[in-house]
């Protein structure tokens, strides 16, 4: 994409008000939250792939979450909550086509009903409307899909967010932005007037960083000399798409009830905006960060997870959960009977394949896998080290808290 505004020049360095790393969702909107605030800077936003939104958001569900599953009071359902309302805002004034076609969560058993009044309750608490149906309200709304309970959630959504992205990159050009595609950094150095990015195609000066490298998070704050606690695991999140027959009988996004004890939701069935219907994801050990092959190898990420104490920590901790996420990754029958609990009709051949996200887990030391948002800081750098789901649909938000954050760094230094 073509640069807008010049940054300024000292002596014979070039140098910008901002520059973003990452050319995700969540570092579009960051990069078009700084031109929005400040009108006239200078900016460029640094991405190594040939075009936006290559790994996490152009691999999700399309989902725009309304916020049910997460706490009351706490950052996550804040910002969704937030998220749901400005992705829907921006796609409308943005010409970007999505469908509120609502959700629901289904329960199949006693156990689940349990669990599910739990979730009505707490979605209550988020402000979030959602509506108790009984077996036969469930049957009315979809023939298909049996339980003996479920929640409508009216406001959640289907997007494609790679036409976000796009949006959100025209936006950042037309407000004098810079958007440098194939361009991979391999240093950071903070100094006293700035930071400066080396890639491979040359030198980055900049008043100030924000790094949004999604998989590769952990590896630019280390890059960048910042002390960091985790490491980033990949997982990989496997999907089939159902036999066209499937499209026109579910109508809205279907999910399981979840269960606490488990750290992923569960395979659901998500309407896609192409009108197709999707199944997962499951969640298995990836063995690269970025190639989406079922058995696609990266002999660095590999050396980065055995070396890593809290990755053994991590599975030891949870072996049983993995073990079935891989049996069922080998085995689509596994994997077709946890849908068949609320989809009876579902055949073996009805899996067909579709192509599978991997998605940034950042690990503790400890062996934690740390759920809710990760910044790490300095004077000039601000590093968006996990952004756990549902990023893509609070990335408006996440990136006002950023900037947030940044105008309070740049008051510091005046």
């Amino acid at each position: 994409m073509p640069a807008g505004g010049p940054p300024t020049e000292s002596g014979t360095s070039v140098i910008y008000d901002y520059c973003v790393i990452g050319g995700g969702i969540v570092g579009l909107a960051t990069a078009m939250q700084l031109l929005s605030r400040d009108p006239g800077a200078s900016l460029v936003l640094i991405e190594k792939e040939a075009a936006l939104a290559q790994h996490q958001t152009g691999h999700n569900s399309g989902v725009i979450h309304a916020g049910v599953y997460y706490a009351p009071g706490s950052l996550k359902a804040e910002l969704c909550r937030a998220g749901s309302a400005a992705t829907k805002a921006f796609c409308l004034s943005h010409d970007v086509p999505f469908r509120t076609c609502g959700k629901l969560i289904v329960a199949t058993d006693d156990a689940e009903h349990t669990r599910l009044l739990a979730l009505e309750e707490r979605a209550g608490r988020n402000g979030i409307e959602v509506i108790r149906l009984d077996r036969a309200g469930l049957a009315e709304r979809e023939p298909e899909i049996e339980g003996v309970s479920a929640l409508h959630v009216p406001s959640s959504a289907i997007v494609d967010y790679r036409l976000v992205c796009a949006a959100m990159g025209r936006r950042i050009v037309a407000s004098g932005g810079e958007i440098r595609l194939g361009e991979r950094v391999f240093g950071i150095v903070e100094h006293g007037a700035g930071v400066r990015v080396s890639t491979d195609k040359g030198e980055v000066e900049a008043r100030m960083l924000v790094a949004c490298a999604g998989l590769q998070s952990d590896r630019i704050a280390t890059l960048a000399g910042l002390p960091i606690s985790h490491r980033i695991v990949p997982f990989r999140g496997e999907y089939y798409v159902l036999a066209k027959k499937h499209e026109n009988r579910i109508r809205h996004l279907i999910y399981p009830t979840p269960d606490p004890a488990l750290p992923f939701l569960g395979i659901h069935l998500t309407l896609m905006i192409d009108g197709s219907v999707t199944v997962g994801p499951n969640a298995v050990l990836g063995l690269s960060r970025e190639r989406q092959g079922k058995w696609a190898m990266d002999a660095d990420d590999l050396r980065s997870m055995a070396g890593f104490g809290g990755f053994w920590k991590m599975a030891a901790a949870n072996w049983r959960t993995a073990a079935t996420e891989f049996v069922n990754s080998v085995h689509k029958r596994g994997y077709l009977e946890q849908c068949r609990k609320y989809y009876p009709a579902l055949e073996l051949d009805d899996l067909q394949p579709y192509p599978a996200g991997i998605r940034a887990q950042a690990v503790e030391a400890d062996g934690r896998m740390v759920e809710d948002f990760v910044m790490v800081e300095s004077a000039r750098m601000l590093h968006v080290c996990n952004a756990p789901s549902p990023a893509a649909t609070s990335a408006l938000p996440i990136a006002g808290r950023i900037v947030d954050r940044i105008e309070m760094k740049r008051a510091a230094l005046a």
